[in-house]
Order: C-alpha cells, then sequence, then structure tokens
C-alpha cells in the first residue's frame, strides 16, 4: 500500500509539473523529461525552473540557467534563431551569433556579425569584436586583425580585457609575439574568470617561454583551489588548456 501511495504522489506530481510547464510555456521537452524520466526528471525541473522562480534571487537563476544549459545546450540557440526569424533586426542577429560561437559554430556566427555590422552599425564595437573573435576561432586572424585596429581606433587605444584577449591571440597567430604578449598580459590581469591566464600560459610554453608558463599554471592553481564549484566547472576548461600546452612545450 505505501508503495502504491508513493506511485500515487509520483504521478500527481508529475500532472503539477507538466501543468506549470504548459501554463507558463517552458520548452516542450520539459514534458518528457517529467513523464520519462521518473523521480530524477520531476527533480531535475523542480531544480531548474521552479526553484529560480520561487527564489527570485540572480544567484537562483543563475543556477537554473545553468542547469537547464547542461540538460539542454542548444535552448539558447533555437530560441534565437527564432527571434530572428520573427524580427531580424541588428539585436536578434546578434544575439543568434553568440549563440552560435557559443556551440561552435563559428562560420554560422561570423556571417552573422558581418550581416549585422552595415550601415549605422559598421563601426559598433560589440559586432566587430564578435566577429575578429570568429575569424580568430576559423584560422583567419589576418582578417580579424584590422577588425580588431578599427576598434582600437575608435577608442583611442583603450583595450578591455576582452578586446585584449582577441588582440592577444590573433597577433600570436600572425607572429607578431610582442604585442601578442602585451595584449595578453592585459587580458590575464583584468578578464574574469581563467581564460586569460590559461591562454597566456599556453602562450608563454609555446613561445619557449616554460618557466614563466609554469608560475602562471601555479597561479592558475591556486585560484582554483578556491573556487566554487561552478566556476571549477566552468574554469576546468582553461585550467586543462594551460596544462596540456605546458606538457607539449
Amino acid at each position: 500500500m505505501p508503495l502504491l501511495s508513493g506511485g500515487l504522489l509520483s504521478l500527481l506530481v508529475s500532472i503539477l509539473l507538466c501543468v506549470h510547464v504548459v501554463r507558463t510555456n517552458q520548452q516542450i521537452f520539459w514534458i518528457f523529461v517529467i513523464l520519462f524520466i521518473p523521480v530524477l526528471g520531476s527533480l531535475v525541473y523542480l531544480i531548474a525552473v521552479v526553484a529560480p522562480e520561487l527564489a527570485g534571487g540572480a544567484r537562483a537563476k543563475r543556477v537554473g540557467m545553468a542547469a537547464r544549459d547542461a540538460l539542454d545546450p542548444t535552448r539558447e540557440y533555437r530560441q534565437a534563431k527564432l527571434a530572428l526569424a520573427n524580427a531580424p533586426t541588428v539585436q536578434s542577429r546578434m544575439r543568434l551569433a553568440a549563440a552560435a560561437a557559443q556551440l561552435g559554430k563559428h562560420a554560422e556566427a561570423e556571417a552573422l556579425y558581418a550581416e549585422a555590422a552595415t550601415g549605422i552599425h559598421a563601426d559598433d564595437p560589440t559586432l566587430l569584436l564578435g566577429r575578429a573573435n570568429a575569424l580568430i576561432e576559423l584560422g583567419r586572424a589576418a582578417g580579424a586583425a584590422p577588425l580588431i585596429e578599427k576598434i582600437l581606433a575608435e577608442r583611442a587605444g583603450a583595450r578591455s580585457p576582452a578586446l585584449a584577449l582577441a588582440e592577444g591571440r590573433a597577433c600570436e597567430a600572425l607572429g607578431r609575439f610582442a604585442d601578442a604578449d602585451r595584449a595578453y598580459q592585459l587580458a590575464a590581469g583584468r578578464l574574469p574568470g581563467l581564460e586569460g591566464l590559461a591562454r597566456y600560459a599556453a602562450f608563454l610554453a609555446r613561445t619557449g617561454r616554460r618557466e614563466e608558463a609554469a608560475d602562471t599554471l601555479a597561479e592558475i592553481d591556486r585560484r582554483f583551489a578556491r573556487a566554487t564549484p561552478q566556476f571549477r566547472r566552468e574554469g576546468r576548461v582553461w585550467r586543462d588548456l594551460a596544462a596540456q600546452a605546458l606538457a607539449r612545450a
């Protein structure tokens, strides 16, 4: 009898959560998750969707978004593609380009950024930087460098951490190692997270400065050890990038 009661309770919870999916316009795949992965599916939905709604805090929402992204990594890409089809604006192209880049669809991202950066938006630094990063990922640093230089000219040489990182990567690919070193140092010191430090460590290793690369990797490990579990999940890929470059040096 307790098993029957537990089964009925589980079924009732699943039905209520499915109603919540429909009424709050969630992605329909959640219904399949809830119904075809008993108990666990309901638990994931509660953590990813219901809990952040109830908590309402920024941290809770980030946790929920991370859970949804892990379960459905193409969700933002699909939604951005639909938004572009409904309203082909510069903003919707930018959103889809960012989502495409996140999935490694760099050719698509580059084309979208190029389409958006026209007319009055031709000098938009966000669009130019997005396109430059896509070109770097595609191995076309020679095409990225003029875009980065254009942003620098508009900003009188001022570099944001993200711009400095792109400049460092482009200059390294073009063999301009002194310029790359200066840009990487700026990014490593100011860019949030571990990407800036990790890419600088990898650059140092690739250019024969193994001892400096090892010191930078040690700093990454110190930050990694103090990090929260979520930060470690996000930062592990960058820590591994630096460690692998050092191992190959």
